[in-house]
């Protein structure tokens, strides 16, 4: 919906469902109802995430231009995508494979290219397309420096193939569809400094002469291209995972003429050394969100204030027993209307700081609440689907008001 010269909706990832038809059916389902509910009379947009195999079905035929038909029945829209996760997504243990197909590989790049056919096909005039996708691949696939490096080549060089199809189309029709990279915590770029050091060293290096080769431009003119065309998507949980303000990220993001394509909004656990609470009990909390289908990513600040990196939430827990500890914070995407669960809290202020920014400096046009793992949550947290959906939707809008 369109709100303060923005647009905000929910990912619907959040929705189980591979194949083209469940999906189209979950989007009945529940993002009618949720319309219906926060934008009744106005248009709603959709977050749409689509897998590879449900966006290869939704190119066949004639699914396409029914599905576009029926969102302009039920003034619907469709601006931005979730292009991160490439398969199975739900009722299966997923981790460090949702990474899986990476940058290097040409499954990355066709699933997109299939994603920006589709999202050149049902994005309305005048309003700018965004996909949010991986942060090029996974740190711990590989060992050594020299490997590390060239992986972040083959990357930039995929990116930079993406950015052709996208100049391409806005050459064409006039849309501008933009490639929001997705940095989160043990991905190849998971902070702001990376990104930078990406942009700097790689796509506005080994990216523009690829550019400026194949569309037979100035060096100068490719790099305008690939800014414009190449963008961040900031998750506002991911970026709390590595202790960086919401005033830092942006400020710098916008420094170096990095546009940011997208703001997820969603929401990390946190939990911090108390003299209230006992460690143990705190721990005995964590637990209950130490489960084994997605990655929990957890990074623990000591009380000289360095961080310590572990790749799942068990092995930072242990870590809370040492002297040192101060702090922890973990990669669980929970809902982002409240601050508390227990003896932990929620990341909840880091979103209330992006968002006062937001209305401020409108960084973006593109805001999407992604909370996706209602369905893993403690019991005690689980209520239903569209009443959750609706109140962080309802949230959103209050912290919005001027």
């Amino acid at each position: 919906m369109e709100i303060n010269q923005g647009h905000l909706t929910y990912c619907t990832n959040i929705h189980p469902g591979e194949t083209w038809e469940e999906v189209f059916e979950s989007l009945k389902k529940y993002t009618l109802a949720v319309k219906s509910k926060v934008s009744s009379s106005k248009p709603f947009g959709i977050g749409l995430r689509l897998s590879a195999k449900s966006a290869f079905v939704l190119l066949q035929d004639n699914h396409l231009q029914e599905f576009k038909q029926w969102l302009e029945a039920n003034q619907l829209y469709v601006y931005t995508m979730n292009g991160f996760p490439y398969g199975d997504f739900h009722n299966v243990a997923i981790k460090d494979q949702v990474h899986v197909p990476d940058w290097t590989t040409e499954d990355r790049i066709v699933y997109t290219q299939n994603l920006i056919k589709i999202l050149a096909y049902l994005l309305p005039n005048k309003i700018d397309g965004g996909i949010s996708t991986s942060p090029l691949s996974y740190k711990y696939w590989f060992d050594s420096t020299d490997e590390k490096q060239k992986v972040t080549r083959i990357t930039c060089e995929s990116i930079a193939k993406i950015a052709l199809d996208l100049i391409d189309i806005k050459q064409a029709t006039g849309k501008n569809i933009h490639l929001d990279i997705e940095p989160e915590p043990d991905g190849f770029l998971e902070n702001t400094q990376e990104v930078v050091s990406f942009y700097e060293d790689y796509l506005l290096q080994t990216g523009a002469n690829f550019v400026a080769e194949h569309k037979g431009c100035s060096l100068e003119k490719a790099k305008e291209h690939l800014l414009n065309h190449i963008q961040v998507c900031y998750d506002v949980c991911h970026f709390a995972l590595a202790y960086e303000s919401p005033e830092h990220v942006i400020s710098t993001f916008l420094s170096k003429n990095i546009q940011i394509g997208k703001i997820q909004i969603s929401s990390a656990i946190k939990c911090q050394k108390s003299e209230k609470v006992s460690i143990q009990t705190q721990q005995e909390c964590l637990q209950q969100f130490d489960e084994p289908t997605y990655l929990h990513q957890s990074i623990v600040q000591l009380q000289n204030h360095s961080l310590v990196h572990f790749s799942d939430l068990s092995q930072g827990i242990a870590l809370m027993s040492s002297p040192d500890f101060k702090e922890i914070r973990t990669h669980f995407h929970v809902p982002i209307f409240t601050t508390d669960f227990n003896v932990v809290q929620s990341t909840q202020d880091e979103i209330v700081k992006a968002l006062e920014l937001w209305k401020q400096i409108k960084y973006t046009h593109h805001l999407e609440i992604e909370t996706y793992t209602w369905g893993v949550l403690p019991n005690d947290l689980q209520t239903d689907m569209t009443s959750s959906i609706v109140r962080e939707l309802n949230w959103v809008i209050d912290q919005l008001k001027e």
